[in-house]
């Protein structure tokens, strides 16, 4: 893949009737009932870049967790943002969306489809139990280099691993639940969880959807997704879920932007704390 500078991702300020998103356009809630809270990115992902997003609160009572994918559709072309990703968002078409179970097992491995159909598959509706997707080749081989446990290795995509990862809020028994959400034994919809989403180019105008949970790769949950136009993530924060934040991962070397930021981060108990901070408003949102 070719290197690509780190930008600064955000919601799109198009998304469902009952969703509000904060000032810097990084978290997402619904306010109520349990559905119209589609999202989607602000700008269209390029090939490789992941949009990560980890789930902030939830919402007893309700049946149904976060679901994402993507989709062709310019959020800026719809008449309406649909009530559901799954299945009215899918049923406009050029849209791949999978819902997030609290099993978290590998998609399983459907039929191919036969070349000469010249047809990419369908948009999913959830990941599936299921083991591992069997090597055809050696694709989704890692590595053997000095970076191969810091980065996850997605075909010839790099993500480093260090944010994929969720962490548990400071307390007594932080040290155990971040070895879970390193293990991947909680659901992925556990509050803290990480979830992202990103295609990898298969071809000169297809590529697969992959769905990352907590630093594991699920698998190509949808193959064969043109990417003659722009791809834009979706993210619908749909029943049980009801609050998310988008992740920021850095791909190269940090900036010293990102330097100061991090001093920050080490020296505060936890991110709201930088509200206390005598900084502006805008740095302490980048902060966050």
């Amino acid at each position: 893949m070719e290197p690509f500078s780190d930008q600064f991702l955000e919601f799109h300020p198009i998304h469902g009737t009952n969703v509000r998103l904060s000032h810097s356009g990084t978290q997402a809630t619904r306010v109520e009932s349990f559905a119209n809270g589609v999202c989607f990115s602000k700008d269209p992902l390029k090939p490789g870049e992941i949009f990560l997003i980890e789930i902030e609160e939830k919402e007893m009572g309700w049946c149904g967790h976060l679901r994402v994918g993507l989709t062709a559709r310019d959020p800026k072309s719809l008449e309406a943002v649909p009530e559901y990703s799954i299945p009215d968002l899918i049923d406009l078409g050029d849209s791949w969306v999978f819902a997030i179970t609290r099993n978290h097992n590998k998609v399983v491995e459907e039929a191919e489809v036969p070349e000469a159909g010249g047809r990419e598959l369908p948009g999913g509706q959830r990941l599936g139990r299921g083991e591992a997707e069997d090597g055809d080749g050696g694709g989704d081989v890692k590595p053997e280099t000095f970076f191969a446990d810091s980065h996850l290795y997605i075909d010839h995509v790099r993500i480093p691993r260090d944010k994929l990862v969720g962490r548990s809020r400071p307390g007594r028994y932080s040290h155990i639940l971040d070895d879970l959400y390193k293990t991947n034994t909680l659901p992925p919809t556990a509050r803290r969880s990480r979830i992202g989403v990103l295609y990898v180019p298969k071809g000169r105008e297809t590529a697969d959807m992959h769905i990352v949970i907590n630093g594991e790769d699920m698998g190509a949950s949808a193959k064969g997704i043109p990417t003659t136009r722009p791809l834009y993530a979706v993210v619908d924060i749909f029943a049980a879920t009801k609050c998310v934040r988008i992740v920021q991962v850095e791909y190269g070397f940090s900036s010293l932007q990102t330097l100061c930021r991090k001093a920050v981060q080490k020296h505060i108990v936890h991110r709201m704390a930088i509200d206390w901070l005598q900084l502006p408003e805008a740095l302490k949102h980048y902060c966050k």
